[in-house]
């Protein structure tokens, strides 16, 4: 899946807080796409503990990742990342497939 989206080190670190916090160590991230935002679709972030038959898993650094079907060809070269500086803290995520993106970035268009 590393053709499909890949995790940053920062990223990866953040996430493996959080799972212990929240005393879900083992679970995986999905990351997906839905309808919606200010730009036509929006990103999804969320911990679930297996993957569904029709998912693309892949691990990296130590984190499972799950992308379904229809969220795949919009994450194709999806890098994701965290920030944690004067701007706020948080996750970004660079999509070389947006065509535009609205300024919150949570929020692009294909």
């Amino acid at each position: 899946m590393g053709d499909i989206l890949t995790l940053t080190e920062r990223a990866s670190v953040k996430l493996k807080e959080i799972l212990a916090s929240e005393n879900k160590v083992g679970y995986g991230l999905r990351v997906y796409v839905t309808g919606g935002g200010c730009s036509g679709y929006q990103y999804g972030l969320a911990f679930e503990e297996k993957e569904t038959e029709e998912d693309y898993v892949a691990e990296m650094c130590g984190i499972k990742v799950f992308v379904d079907p229809y969220s795949e060809p919009m994450l194709t070269g999806t890098e994701v990342d965290y920030n944690d500086g004067l701007q706020g803290a948080g996750f970004s995520i660079k999509n070389p497939n947006a065509k535009s993106t609205c300024g919150c970035g949570n929020s692009f268009s294909t």
